[in-house]
Parts: structure tokens; C-alpha cells; sequence
């Protein structure tokens, strides 16, 4: 899925883009370097597209975001009315045990990299914060984030047992 917007990139680095409805004339900054961005794309896809992290931590990376969101969906409260397909044979997964199932995982996940690294995992991969923002945010020195992002990535890919 493609989002794309006119963003700003200011003399600290740090990307600015309009909000929902706002026009990027009025909401922009005057000064600073023009860019265009898709906001649909996650911050470690967008790592990964420029080689600053490899495929292994990809996909670790993408193994946990998808469980922080399978945790996070909330079970069905109505009955499920449409027919099964095939005739309602067989044991389906219930949805409030697959929650349960990858709020598991995600908990084995940020246990096995550790304090420390996984607030670093939880914000750029899980809330979808750019590195700048996490710097800024621990008092990091710029382009420091990267660094510990890499470290965290390959424990969490050992947790994960990818080669």
C-alpha cells in the first residue's frame, strides 16, 4: 500500500510531514530539504530498502511486528455466521487462543533480546517510530540508533533461530 506525502526534512534531520487533512503548504516548514515519503511504509522497511539492516534482521523484525499486531486485535464479540467451507469439519483456531498464542511470542521475543534493547525494538518496529525520534527520545547521539536497532535485531533473529 502506498501513502505518499510531501515532507520536509529540517537542519536537525528530522522528517516532518502534514497530518491527515493538512494542506503541505501550511503545514511544512518553509526551510529545508524536500521529500517525498509513503507513510504506509515502516521504518524498518524502509532500513532494509536502503541495506542498513540485511534480510535476516528483516525478517526477524517482521516476525515480531506481526505478533505485536495479532496480540493486539481485540476477539470477536459477535457470532460468526457465515458457513464454514469445509461443512464445519475439523477444529478452527479460535481467535481469542491465537491472541493469547502471539502475546505469547511477542513476550518470549522482547525477553530473549533483553533490557535495554527491546525498548529500541518495541518503538521502531511496534509503534513504527523513525530512528531519529528514538534518538532523541534516550538522548542518544545522532545516528548512534542504528547501532543498537542491528544489535537487537540479531538476538532477536537467534531467538527466532534464523540463519
Amino acid at each position: 500500500m502506498r501513502d505518499w506525502v510531501e515532507g520536509v526534512v529540517d537542519g536537525n534531520g528530522v522528517l516532518r510531514v502534514p497530518g491527515a487533512g493538512q494542506s503541505p503548504a501550511t503545514a511544512l516548514p518553509a526551510r529545508g530539504r524536500r521529500v517525498t515519503v509513503n507513510r504506509a511504509e515502516s521504518p524498518l522497511a524502509w532500513l532494509w530498502s536502503r541495506g542498513m539492516v540485511d534480510a535476516r534482521q528483516h525478517e526477524a523484525g517482521e516476525r515480531l511486528r506481526a505478533d505485536h499486531e495479532r496480540a493486539a486485535v481485540a476477539p470477536a464479540v459477535t457470532m460468526r455466521w457465515a458457513e464454514r467451507v469445509d461443512g464445519g469439519r475439523g477444529a478452527a483456531p479460535d481467535p481469542g487462543e491465537a491472541q493469547l498464542a502471539a502475546k505469547r511470542r511477542f513476550d518470549a521475543a522482547i525477553g530473549a533480546v533483553g533490557r535495554g534493547l527491546d525498548d529500541v525494538l518495541w518503538r521502531v518496529i511496534c509503534a513504527g517510530e523513525g530512528l531519529p525520534t528514538v534518538e532523541s527520545a534516550f538522548g542518544w547521539p545522532t545516528r548512534s540508533g542504528r547501532v543498537v536497532l542491528g544489535l537487537a535485531l540479531d538476538r532477536l533473529a537467534d531467538h527466532y533461530g534464523l540463519r
